[in-house]
């Protein structure tokens, strides 16, 4: 199906109509382990649930057919996709560069956890290639990018990165999770591997937490797949049918996250309570022209900052009444954040310390409208 639109792998790639039944949906197949024909005699090659499933099966392919990638792995959240590619990847005294304004969680798991495996990891400016290539050492495997990254909305050149990373034998890995890949695929750019956190866009409703690892290299792709298998945090067969679900309109509802979020942004900009406005998609952004080159919009997700400070910011986010004040990202109806007190709260301290005075929105499906209404109302 490789030579098809995006609209119609999202909807058909991995999804054959059942066999025995010809449901045109994938079955839920709440199933822990499966008959034998004969020792050794598995059906289809599944055998026990951990190491395969055939809903979990379906959604992986879906997944690396929309990613351009050759093997999909699904599992039960996103950190749980990053822990797995580290373990996969990493041995103690290995170096990974990670950008200087990562997810907390992702910082959190190198700082807390893979540090104490014996990782070492340094942070970088990954909008800059020069300040890649300086971060690198004789023990670099990995080079970390988000883009657009969380929550400060950066860019990184996929294709500069990835040149930089292979001069010295490193994999690029690139957390998609912001742009989806209906807006951007950094496998075609040049990356090793794409992460995303599933429960965000791709499940797209709020209602399903998951995570996603997709490459294009068949050897790495049976690397992870042992070491998926050997860990046991795989998606479950319900959680992959939501996503799976949530798929089939990941592109018309990027479509419209996009548009809504432009307007809001626009709106921002002009306003005399905020000081600045992250938005890749405003010409004045410093990633505007790269974001340009290697998205097809600039998605939903939007970044600002008070004039009068921290205190305004946290009582902005308790006004609104469309956006409400809760953490993720990616579902249909719009959310507000403090990433200084919510979900940045891990970097507090640390090199990767996001602004007091930042509000972080995921800009829904509403009537654009109305969210621009509830935003005026909360800025006074």
């Amino acid at each position: 199906m490789s030579h098809q639109h995006f609209e119609t792998l999202a909807i058909h790639a991995g999804q054959e109509p059942d066999a025995a039944t010809g449901a045109v949906v994938p079955p839920i197949y709440q199933v822990s382990t499966y008959k034998q024909d004969g020792v050794g005699g598995l059906r289809g090659g599944y055998e026990y649930s951990r190491s395969a499933n055939p809903t979990r099966s379906a959604l992986e392919e879906n997944l690396a057919a929309l990613e351009g990638g050759r093997r999909g792995l699904a599992f039960a959240s996103g950190l749980a996709a990053e822990d797995c590619l580290l373990r996969t990847l990493l041995v103690p005294g290995d170096h990974v560069v990670i950008p200087d304004d990562a997810y907390g969680g992702t910082f959190r798991l190198f700082a807390k956890v893979a540090e104490r495996w014996g990782v070492k990891w340094s942070v970088a400016d990954t909008s800059d290639p020069s300040a890649v290539r300086a971060a690198l050492t004789d023990r670099t495997k990995v080079v970390w990018v988000e883009t657009p990254s969380n929550p400060l909305l950066g860019i990184t050149d996929i294709e500069q990165v990835a040149a930089v990373a292979r001069g010295v034998g490193a994999r690029l890995v690139v957390d998609n999770t912001f742009a989806s890949p209906y807006l951007q695929q950094p496998l075609a750019l040049g990356a090793d591997i794409v992460v995303h956190s599933t429960t965000k866009y791709m499940g797209g409703h709020s209602d399903v937490v998951g995570g996603a690892l997709v490459t294009s290299d068949a050897a790495l792709g049976e690397e992870l797949a042992f070491h998926q298998n050997a860990m046991g945090a795989i998606a479950g067969p319900f959680d992959s049918w939501l996503v799976m679900r949530g798929v089939k309109t990941l592109a018309v509802r990027m479509d419209r996250h996009s548009a809504n979020a432009e307007r809001v942004a626009e709106m921002l900009v002009g306003h005399p309570k905020v000081s600045s406005v992250a938005y890749p998609g405003l010409p004045g952004h410093p990633g505007h022209e790269i974001a340009a080159k290697q998205m097809k919009a600039f998605g939903g997700m939007v970044s600002f900052r008070l004039a009068a400070g921290e205190e305004a910011a946290v009582e902005v986010c308790n006004r609104t009444e469309l956006f409400t004040l809760g953490e993720s990202l990616g579902g249909v109806e719009s959310l507000i954040e403090h990433p200084g007190r919510m979900t940045h709260a891990s970097v507090v301290g640390s090199a990767l310390e996001v602004p007091g005075d930042l509000v972080r929105l995921s800009v829904g499906i509403e009537s654009v409208d109305d969210l621009l209404e509830d935003l005026r109302t909360a800025l006074g």
